[in-house]
């Protein structure tokens, strides 16, 4: 067994996936773990040595095949089983040990999907395809950098953010693997999908703020421990709670979805929450809250021609707001809910969200899209079908 010290943002899932091991290896070397909501630094853990994957050569069956099967790169498995070669036949019987998968993609899950994940993977993203823009439009409350990436030359503006509620924090990842993918096509002259990446390009420009709530997420996934600045408020605004995982607010208590100038004091009075909570609480007024601020400033800055909000979980997108929305967004919702396998809703007795006033400030079509199904925070196991789902709706507003 490896013993293993925790350090500060270390959580099960990423401590497995760092050790190329899965949540249940770690939980089953520390039964105690499962019944801690957080992990906490200098914490001991003890870590099974890793077993690595084998295979039985069948039959006719070559090295570059195995290869193939598992994902792996040539060079890599030689280095492990030395004496096989790339176009021979592996003599039936043969156990070869088989290396780790090599995943290309820059944007993929290690564990929790937090600021930290996010921060690498921009600067990775921006090196790699200089045509992505990086840049931030401000600050959340506790200082960490509100993230904006911008692709695209063309005259129409597609405007997207993700991860306005902290425990939703799943659509971060599905935006930014749109983004890359999006990306590597359109720099490899490729479809996506049966889309064009070189017509998104030259006809849109699109500005995505990939995360938000920076601030709440690291709540959810990494709990207020020794230290945190909010520390003894979150506790009781909590309720005496251990765990932050139902957590949708930012820092302070106030829910981001509840904070934009759309009657606001309507969906206030129907909440009928007075001060900070998980959920619910508009703030003391709208935009008090630097997260929500910065949205508006960037949207007044650079009109969009529509707005999309990602949300989850309900595989259902929401398009009209108390009749503000233009005529074409009906028409528009039910193309994109067919792009994603949802369903196009019409929503009512809803204030104060982002959609709500994007609509009503500007008369565009505006779309919540509430991707995944389940319970929030939504399992790692259903990244790659929200990823999909995304890109596809996304797509079909770029290929509008």
């Amino acid at each position: 067994m490896l013993q293993y010290i925790v350090r500060k943002g270390d959580t099960v899932a990423r401590i497995a996936a760092a050790h190329r091991l899965t949540p249940g290896h770690v939980i089953q070397g520390n039964p105690w773990a499962a019944d801690q909501p957080y992990l906490f630094p200098g914490q001991v853990l003890f870590l099974p040595t890793v077993q690595r994957r084998r295979h039985v050569a069948q039959e006719g069956e070559s090295a570059r095949e195995v290869a193939a099967l598992y994902g792996v790169g040539m060079e890599s498995l030689i280095k492990l089983n030395p004496g096989i070669f790339p176009d021979g036949f592996c003599a039936p019987g043969t156990t070869l040990v088989i290396p780790p998968s090599e995943g290309a993609a820059i944007v993929k899950l290690r564990g929790e999907y937090g600021p930290g994940e996010l921060n690498a993977d921009i600067n990775l993203l921006s090196a790699k395809y200089p045509f992505i823009w990086a840049d931030t439009i401000g600050e959340s409350v506790l200082g960490q950098p509100l993230h904006l990436l911008r692709i695209g030359s063309g005259r129409r503006r597609l405007h997207v953010n993700a991860a306005l509620h902290a425990n939703e924090w799943l659509t971060s990842p599905c935006l930014l693997s749109f983004l890359e993918q999006y990306a590597e096509a359109y720099a490899n002259g490729r479809k996506w999908n049966g889309h064009s990446p070189a017509d998104w390009f030259s006809n849109w420009t699109v500005w995505a703020v990939p995360m938000a709530n920076p601030d709440g997420v690291e709540l959810v996934q990494e709990g207020a421990g020794p230290g945190h600045p909010y520390r003894r408020e979150l506790e009781e605004w909590n309720g005496g709670r251990r765990s932050f995982r139902h957590w949708k607010a930012n820092i302070r208590g106030i829910d981001l979805g509840d904070q934009f100038p759309a009657f606001w004091e309507e969906e206030r009075s129907r909440r009928g929450i007075t001060g900070p909570s998980p959920r619910d609480y508009g703030g003391p007024s709208p935009l008090s809250e630097p997260e929500a601020a910065a949205l508006v400033s960037l949207c007044e800055k650079s009109p969009a021609d529509t707005a999309v909000s990602l949300h989850s979980q309900g595989q259902e997108i929401y398009w009209n707001y108390r009749g503000y929305e233009p005529p074409e967004s009906r028409e528009l919702a039910e193309r994109l809910a067919q792009a994603g396998g949802y369903r196009a809703v019409a929503l009512t007795g809803s204030d104060a969200g982002f959609k709500d006033w994007f609509i009503m400030k500007f008369r565009k079509p505006g779309f919540t899209v509430e991707l995944g199904l389940g319970r929030n925070p939504l399992p790692l196991e259903d990244f790659e079908d929200m990823a999909l789902e995304t890109g596809r709706i996304l797509a079909s507003i770029l290929s509008g």
